[in-house]
């Protein structure tokens, strides 16, 4: 049995959440009007409408409102304009109420009947005070929430050290476990300026490429490995997982440099010892909001 469905991405996530057309026909780029978890939003279609069965449904499916109007869409960038002056106001407010927070970002919910602030501190934080200050200004329901260095990272985007825009603002639709160790089997430098995102967290890109490390790690030959070539026995002294070249030390002639052949070639007798190293030291994993 399937299901018709459309897929709605909103602008504070790279995440498409799927929803339920009630019969709407959309195209993709269309803005549609739903009912969330946070309340009313407009958000935008990144698919038509097509199947889905329902092992692919996960919950119970939420029904599109209605398509965006010409009127909602220009509600909507008067709530962006909106949102900049309570975010200067709320800078403010913090600044008053004398509290350690750094604040990221403000957004209304389309029917401005939630004002969303997120934050971030080193310390927890008592903004009861700052809450009734800013229900008192704006006169909707207000809600703080402190966030990761990571969120703060994806929220506000910026540029990496390899040049391009964010990985977790441009298309990540959620955080994945990053450790330590996956730079170790890429053979990349522990210095942590090197390794580690502006955010200050070990990089997400570690993650693409790990699958493929660990099964070229696997089929390669340690470094002190004892293997057989067409040359003879000898030991391996460098390995490279991605080009599968060796240069390996002959036993019967150890004076003589290392030879370098490819791991096709090899024939291993004795695996070298794994790499001693630290317990892998996993990164937090951070969900986008409905």
């Amino acid at each position: 049995m399937t299901t018709d469905i459309i897929q709605v991405r909103f602008r504070s996530s790279q995440k498409a959440y799927s929803f339920d057309p009630d019969g709407i026909r959309f195209t993709p780029g269309e803005s549609a009007i739903v009912e969330t978890a946070r309340g009313m939003e407009c958000g935008l279609c990144v698919t038509g409408n097509r199947p889905a069965t329902e092992e692919e449904l996960s919950r119970p499916l939420k029904k599109i409102l209605r398509k965006a109007s010409e009127k909602d869409l220009s509600q909507n960038e008067e709530n962006i304009k909106k949102e900049q002056e309570a975010f200067t106001l709320c800078q403010e407010k913090i600044a008053h109420h004398k509290l350690d927070m750094k604040l990221i970002s403000a957004e209304y919910a389309f029917d401005r009947s939630k004002l969303l602030f997120c934050f971030t501190s080193d310390n927890r934080v008592d903004f009861r005070e700052l809450v009734k200050d800013l229900a008192a200004t704006f006169r909707t329901r207000i809600e703080l929430r402190q966030v990761g260095v990571r969120d703060e990272a994806k929220l506000l985007g910026g540029f990496g050290i390899c040049g391009r825009p964010f990985c977790c603002h441009s298309f990540l639709s959620e955080f994945q476990p990053v450790s330590i160790k996956m730079a170790k089997e890429q053979n990349l430098s522990l210095n942590p300026t090197k390794i580690s995102g502006t955010c200050g967290r070990l990089m997400c890109c570690l993650k693409y490429e790990q699958e493929a490390y660990e099964e070229l790690n696997r089929i390669t030959p340690r470094v002190g490995s004892s293997v057989r070539c067409e040359q003879g026995v000898g030991t391996v002294v460098e390995a490279s997982p991605i080009t599968g070249k060796l240069r390996v030390k002959l036993d019967h002639d150890f004076e003589a440099q290392p030879i370098q052949v490819h791991r096709d070639e090899v024939q291993i007798l004795r695996s070298g010892r794994k790499k001693s190293g630290n317990n892998p030291q996993k990164e937090e994993k951070n969900t986008p909001e409905s």
